[in-house]
């Protein structure tokens, strides 16, 4: 098997080394860094002979390689982008997979006075207030597409010194905040991965508007007829199978669940 991660600039070469037995997945640092795919895919593969290359990466820089003909399916999480995503063409068939939620989490102290908060954007407000260290994704991920949309339902620009942005996924990013004592903004199942791994805990949970889902698109063939669109939409239909559903489902870091699936139930 090849390394089923593959990151940055390795992501360019990967036309030299895709085959007819192969599939380019784009797809969130999330899926990866909580160890979902891991343990799901050996299913695919066992069960097709189709080896999945696996880019983790956020979910703009995926959506850009599918407008690129960089991927051959996308597993995203940023409903807005991938309603434009469709719309313009670039993909098809897109079907809710699965979510779970994004939570707020931050050093023990919580020198904001955050934790108990049901309220997103509130929780942002008193954290620029007291000028505590948030850690940014700042790579047009879901993640980070959710976090502006908080800051702008907050009221608030924010810049200084206590506002960083990391450029990296969300695993680096926990990490960042754990050595920075700050706060940051985490998709559950990688903070559940990470929990035990970092000094923090969790502050802000329950918002709907931190509601977290994922779907899961095909390249259009029309536009790049030399994808893989026959491994793709095998991908596609074996994500929403009910017992890739159950795998989903069944999948827990110490007990505790990390994605609810969510196929044909939209």
């Amino acid at each position: 098997m090849l390394n089923r991660i593959l990151l940055g600039a390795v992501a360019l070469c990967l036309p030299l080394l895709a085959s007819a037995d192969t599939l380019k997945l784009a797809t969130t640092t999330s899926t990866y860094n909580s160890g979902l795919l891991d343990a799901i895919l050996p299913d695919f593969e066992q069960r097709t002979g189709t080896e999945v290359l696996v880019i983790a990466v956020g979910t703009g820089t995926a959506l850009r390689m599918g407008q690129d003909g960089d991927a051959d399916v996308l597993l995203v999480h940023a409903p807005d982008a991938e309603k434009k995503f469709m719309d313009q063409g670039f993909g098809v068939d897109r079907v809710g997979v699965m979510y779970n939620d994004f939570v707020i989490v931050g050093p023990a102290s919580d020198p904001a006075k955050i934790q108990g908060s049901h309220d997103g954007a509130g929780a942002l407000q008193k954290i620029a207030a007291s000028q505590t260290p948030f850690i940014s994704r700042g790579d047009d991920s879901g993640t980070h597409k959710k976090e502006k949309g908080l800051w702008k339902a907050a009221a608030i620009e924010p810049t200084g010194d206590w506002y960083r942005e990391a450029g990296q996924g969300m695993g680096k990013v926990l990490q960042i905040a754990s050595e920075l004592q700050g706060y940051t903004l985490t998709d559950r199942g990688t903070w559940l991965a990470y929990e035990p791994k970092v000094q923090l805990q969790l502050l802000v949970e329950g918002d709907k508007r931190l509601f977290n889902p994922y779907s899961v698109m095909q390249i259009n063939p029309a536009r790049f007829p030399d994808l893989n669109h026959k491994g793709a939409s095998a991908f596609s239909q074996w994500l929403v199978s009910a017992n890739t559903q159950r795998l989903i489902g069944e999948f827990k870091i110490n007990g505790k669940p990390l994605f609810v699936p969510s196929a044909g139930k939209e």
